[in-house]
Formats: C-alpha cells, structure tokens, sequence
C-alpha cells in the first residue's frame, strides 16, 4: 500500500498537467464545433480517447517485463526531463522572456486554421473539424497518459493517478460545456509551473530509487524535492524578470 505522502503528490501531480493538457484540448475541439456543430468534433474527440485507451492497455503488460531498478530510473530520467521542460517554458513566462499562453488567442488561431484548411483543399468541414479534434485530443492526451503511467507505474499509484487525472479532464469539460468559451481564465501559466515542480522532484526521486539510493525519510524526501524546485523555480523567475527589465531601460 502507498503511502499517502507519495499518493498525494502522484494525485496532484496527475490532476494538475490533465487540467493544463484538457483546456488547451477543449479549446481545440471547441473551435472545430463553431463549423459544423458538435457532432463532428465530439466524434474526432471519442476517436481520439479510443486512440489512447488502445495505447494505455498496450503499455500495461509491457511495463510488467521491466526489472523494477531498471523501469524506477527511466521513468525517474524521463520525468525530470519532461518537468524541467514545463518548468523551464513557465519560468522564462513569469519572467516575461516569452508572453503568455493565452486560450482566448489560442481559440481564435486554431478557428482560422481550420476555415483556411477547409478552404484550401474546398473539402467538407465537419470532416476537418473532426480531424482535428481527433488530433487534438490525441496529442494533448499522450503528454497526459505518460505522466499518469510514469507517475503509477511504481509503487501502486496508477489508480490514484488515473483518478486524478480523470478527475481533471471531468472538471474541464463540464466548465466549458457551462461556458461555452475558452476557458481563458485558467491560471494556466501558474499550474505548468506547478506541475514542471512536481514532475522534476517526482524524477529525482525515481532516478534516485533507480540507482539504489536510499533516500532519507524515504517517500517524504519528494516534499523536499518539491520545495527545492520551487523555490529555485522563483528565484530565478524573479532575477531574470529584474535584469530583463533592468536590459530594457
């Protein structure tokens, strides 16, 4: 049985990079539903889910055939990788280095591709739109199920994690079936800053336990780690926002 000082970070962990992953998808599909209606882009979307389900039941067997060291530290190396990869894009963001992921922006962008697509090859746009939401849902999913798989994978967490992330993707499109809009409000910068902290500390510790390192207060050592990233996470947000200010007086 895990124990709850490694299942809440999994949880969160989980629920926080689908909730980034779902609005950017919702805000897609929704794009694809002002052409031709819902009917479309919730096909492409049931597709796209298929699509995942099919890959997750595939990986299930083959991640049992790992010796446990062995599939500890490439998830722990991926996991950091993937983390420092969110944490470095929402660092230079608050630092206002890169501007801002805006789903407003984002709606409008994704609604002009796809007029101009059906344009350019004058095919139906239901097709397209439905295309694209498959793709959509697709892609955005894969960063999703990766996290939930390397995150569960070991010590028993991939239920907690599935629920978590399950929990997120409900809470997004209940919100925007309400709304109807992109979900613009989303503090989506702040919650890829967060979720880059937690995949970095979760991929010290598995590379860690990969290693056969014995880690001080076992599993609450991934707290620490939490608040090693974060704290770096800020101060370097902090100092590269004063000298790019201090550069562009």
């Amino acid at each position: 049985m895990s124990s709850f000082s490694i299942v809440w970070p999994a949880v969160a962990t989980a629920f926080l990079a689908s909730l980034v992953e779902a609005v950017e998808a919702f805000t897609i599909v929704l794009a694809a539903s002002t052409f031709q209606g819902w009917r479309p882009a919730i096909l492409g979307s049931v597709a796209g889910l298929a699509t995942l389900a099919a890959i997750v039941i595939a990986l299930g067997p083959v991640l049992s055939i790992f010796p446990i060291h062995a599939l500890q530290f490439v998830i722990g190396v991926l996991l950091l990788l993937f983390g420092m990869r969110w944490l470095r894009k929402a660092i230079l963001r608050a630092a206002g280095i890169i501007p801002l992921h805006d789903e407003a922006i984002a709606f409008t962008k994704e609604t002009s591709l796809i007029r101009d697509e059906g344009a350019r090859h004058k095919s139906r746009l239901d097709w397209i739109a439905g295309v694209t939401s498959f793709k959509a849902v697709l892609l955005e999913g894969l960063e999703v199920v990766f996290i939930v798989i390397a995150v569960g994978s070991v010590r028993d967490m991939l239920w907690p994690a599935s629920v978590g992330a399950l929990a997120a993707c409900g809470l997004v499109l209940l919100i925007g079936l309400a709304v109807h809009k992109p979900l613009s409000r989303v503090p989506e910068n702040a919650l890829k800053f967060g979720v880059g902290v937690m995949l970095s500390a979760f991929g010290v510790f598995w590379t860690g336990e990969g290693l056969g390192i014995a880690w001080h207060g076992e599993d609450l050592v991934i707290i620490e780690f939490v608040g090693v990233f974060l704290i770096t996470g800020l101060a370097l947000a902090a100092l590269l926002r004063r000298t790019t200010g201090r550069v562009s007086q």
